[in-house]
């Protein structure tokens, strides 16, 4: 993919984890002139951020990092949104457009509105990311091919959306968008409770290890050890996100175990005609998935590694 300008000079990186990381490679690969700067609280990650270039600059305070940047894009645990925001607004120039990467909007509307009295509130949410965390698993190409959901409150400035907008394509990502509300039920439907679905499988696995003898482990099928992929994603930022979108999650969560208690019930009755139909009807749903690029046919979904 070709450079291409970027519809801001200067963007400001709050946190370098994985998703902070890849910005701030994705920014310098493929927007054309851009300045980034970036901080993290944590002052071993800012020198490892330092070693591996995750931004031109990395500062020693938020207020330093965003001063003079005309988007900040916070990319901390949801539950630190406020805090982070609060620190860093000493340094926030007028009409900058703040911005964060959480996949609970709601919430996180609220904090940054909080936090933030009087600036240019515009949430977003690249729907990106791997099993690994840190400054170590950011990769430039992270957002290729992958939805950015932008959801700008009522009445933001509809220039700035556009700005935002351009910005996350220039990553390479497909972008909507839509109002917070929407967003917090599709991505509970889509991420959030698929992620609680695994970490109980897995949990209960580990708590069977010594009934099994270790062989829940070492028999590991796809399915299983595919649990294990995304049970072993960050448990900061995911017990964040059950607590900050929890009405949403109560809601489909509720859907999913009164389906799971029919498919229940006709296990017991011997019911073939109603599991058969489940059954085709989410492997539609899988052809859906590969049709729209969004995942891998191939064999094991195109990994390498076998292992």
């Amino acid at each position: 993919m070709n450079a291409a300008p970027s519809p801001f000079k200067r963007v400001a990186i709050i946190g370098l984890g994985l998703i902070g990381g890849s910005v701030g490679l994705a920014t310098r690969e493929f927007a054309h002139g851009i300045v980034t700067t970036g901080y993290d609280a944590d002052p071993a990650v800012r020198a490892r951020a330092s070693e591996l270039k995750l931004a031109d600059t990395i500062c020693e305070t938020a207020a330093d990092a965003v001063r003079g940047a005309d988007l900040v894009i916070l990319c901390v645990p949801v539950g630190a949104m406020g805090d982070a925001a609060r620190e860093m607004a000493p340094g926030l120039s007028d009409g900058v457009v703040v911005s964060d990467v959480g996949s609970s909007k709601e919430s996180i509307t609220e904090s940054l509105t909080s936090a933030l009295p009087g600036h240019c509130i515009i949430p977003a949410h690249p729907v990106a990311g791997t099993e690994h965390s840190g400054p170590e698993a950011g990769f430039a190409t992270l957002f290729q091919h992958r939805w950015c959901i932008v959801t700008p409150p009522e009445g933001a400035d509809a220039d700035k959306v556009s700005q935002l907008v351009a910005y996350w394509q220039t990553l390479g990502a497909t972008v909507d968008t839509m109002d917070a509300h929407h967003h917090d039920l599709v991505l509970a439907v889509t991420s959030h409770i698929p992620h609680l679905i695994a970490y109980t499988i897995v949990g209960t696995a580990s708590d069977l290890e010594d009934v099994t003898r270790g062989e829940v482990i070492k028999y590991s099928a796809g399915g299983f050890r595919d649990f294990t992929r995304i049970a072993a994603s960050d448990p900061t930022m995911w017990r964040d996100v059950f607590l900050n979108n929890r009405d949403a999650v109560l809601t489909m969560l509720q859907r999913f175990l009164d389906d799971l208690s029919t498919l229940k019930d006709a296990i017991e009755d011997g019911d073939g005609e109603v599991l058969f139909d489940r059954f085709t009807r989410t492997r539609a749903i899988r052809r859906s998935i590969l049709d729209m690029g969004q995942d891998d046919s191939r064999p094991d979904f195109g990994r390498k590694d076998h292992g």
